[in-house]
């Protein structure tokens, strides 16, 4: 079976579909005072001092706990289709190639939530899989934590190999655009880095 794995954030868009949803929710006015609350958080971060996922989580509680999960997903369709051409053409083209390939299976492993990565892909989406973030719901609303962990780094290959157990079985081609697929990148047959600019 040929396999091939896509990232999502700036392999197969043009932006960080993270940020680019709470700015869609929430407005310019709200996503600038969650940012700065977490500003210190968000520094350290990037400076390697404190993990990607928790503050995900923090910031990703704070924009949206106690939320339904039916106007949850009504922002993410919305989002989806006002926010189409983030989306890299060539990326979306190599994917419609692909599925038409016998014994061919394609998946997006995203630390973005799939409930809004799903929907970029329209119709395509019945035809792959997604190996995304999850988000905790109870009793209709969002709990603002997650059912899985953050799909980032190890935990893409981590969460590939739960898919594809057998890795014999398979030849892997994986595409990615940062230090986050990195890992990914490494234990496909085949990566390529930043191949759709």
């Amino acid at each position: 079976m040929k396999v091939y794995a896509f990232d999502f954030d700036g392999t197969l868009t043009r932006r960080d579909s993270f940020v680019e949803f709470i700015r869609f929710v929430k407005g310019d006015k709200e996503f600038l005072k969650c940012f700065l609350r977490y500003s210190l958080q968000l520094v350290a971060m990037k400076l390697g001092l404190y993990p990607n996922w928790k503050v995900k989580r923090q910031v990703f509680s704070y924009c949206f706990a106690g939320m339904t999960e039916a106007v949850f997903e009504a922002y993410c369709t919305q989002f989806a289709q006002s926010k189409a051409t983030i989306m890299r053409a060539a990326g979306l083209e190599k994917i419609r190639t692909l599925l038409n390939e016998a014994d061919t299976e394609v998946v997006v492993v995203s630390a973005s939530v799939e409930d809004w990565v799903r929907p970029f892909f329209g119709e395509l989406a019945s035809s792959m899989k997604f190996l995304c973030t999850k988000v905790e719901v109870k009793e209709g609303r969002l709990t603002g934590r997650f059912l899985t962990k953050n799909c980032f780094g190890k935990q893409k290959v981590v969460r590939l190999q739960e898919l594809y157990p057998d890795r014999k079985e398979m030849v892997l081609t994986a595409y990615g655009d940062s230090r986050g697929d990195k890992e990914m990148l490494d234990y496909a047959n085949e990566g390529y880095y930043k191949p759709f600019r």
